[in-house]
């Protein structure tokens, strides 16, 4: 089973048994989390989301990405900024597709 789902505004393409990086989720390592926004399961499309059709998925951690570098410069006038982004992350596992 192979399915296309949308959640914090991106789209993922998942199979039961697959590892994601979502955006953040309000939810606890270990929790179940079902996703019902679906686009496509196996070839079947929507208009613009199936109706009925869910991916369950389980939370496995919650945690931060690597740190980039944001730099500012202008030139001639002294003006240098320098911060620091970790955009947060959790980490799912697909456990079941249902249509």
């Amino acid at each position: 089973m192979k399915a296309v789902f949308e959640t914090g505004g991106k789209q993922y393409y998942a199979e039961e048994g697959t590892i994601l990086y979502v955006e953040k989720l309000d939810a606890a390592e270990g929790d179940k989390v079902i996703f019902d926004q679906v686009l496509m399961v196996d070839g079947r499309t929507g208009m613009p989301y199936i109706k009925g059709a869910t991916v369950e998925a389980k939370v496995v951690k919650q945690g931060k990405g690597k740190k980039i570098k944001i730099f500012k410069f202008k030139a001639k006038k002294k003006y240098r900024r320098t911060q620091g982004h970790r955009q947060p992350y959790t980490k799912v596992e697909i456990t079941k597709i249902n249509q």
